[in-house]
């Protein structure tokens, strides 16, 4: 009975941002109304107030649910025993795949768009998303670092600039509209030179 109740609020909670976040896409941040998000999934001002807070806690709600995709390959009990190449490589490929997706994709123009208006909403955006992503790969690998298989640096700045390659200008091509998400071969030619070109720079010896 606990389980199914659980479920059952999982399963509210999932379709409540599921809403929220076409309605965000569709209105822009600014414009949506916590009536519209309820109109479409249900469920009442309270619900949303106690489990979200306000606007602001449903849309980084919504940032954190894209990130926890993302990091799901860079959980440490996972990690432990696995080759970093192999680590990297699957983390670059589930990210790259987050970054593309349509919704993510509406997240960074909706947060381009209201930067100047709504400077919470970006710093929320960043520390749920982008922030959060590379202090767990930074702890990878720090952990990496602990064992000896990586040479001493910034652990958060390298995790940083492997994000980066990740994103790269592609991810601005995409956001921008210029061009359509990467296909699946072109996704794993990214990462795979983007993960050649990091080990180069952090192994010890010869990779």
């Amino acid at each position: 009975m606990v389980v199914a109740k659980q479920e059952q609020a999982q399963g509210r909670r999932e379709a409540l941002l599921q809403a929220a976040a076409e309605i965000f896409f569709e209105q822009g941040y600014a414009a949506t109304r916590i009536d519209s998000i309820i109109e479409r999934a249900g469920g009442s001002k309270r619900n949303i107030y106690s489990e979200f807070g306000n606007k602001e806690g449903l849309f980084t709600a919504i940032v954190a649910r894209s990130a926890d995709k993302a990091l799901a390959m860079l959980s440490l009990e996972d990690v432990r025993g696995r080759d970093l190449r192999q680590t990297l490589t699957a983390f670059g490929r589930d990210l790259m795949y987050v970054y593309m997706s349509p919704s993510v994709i509406n997240i960074f123009r909706i947060v381009i768009t209201e930067a100047n208006r709504f400077p919470d909403l970006v710093k929320s955006f960043y520390e749920q998303g982008p922030g959060r992503t590379a202090a767990r790969l930074a702890e990878v690998l720090e952990s990496e670092q602990a064992r000896g298989t990586i040479r001493s640096v910034d652990c958060g700045l390298a995790a940083s600039h492997f994000v980066g390659m990740i994103r790269d200008n592609l991810h601005l091509q995409v956001v921008l509209g210029i061009r359509p998400p990467p296909t699946h071969d072109e996704v794993q030619q990214t990462v795979d030179a983007a993960v050649d070109v990091f080990l180069s720079g952090i192994r010890r010896g010869r990779d």
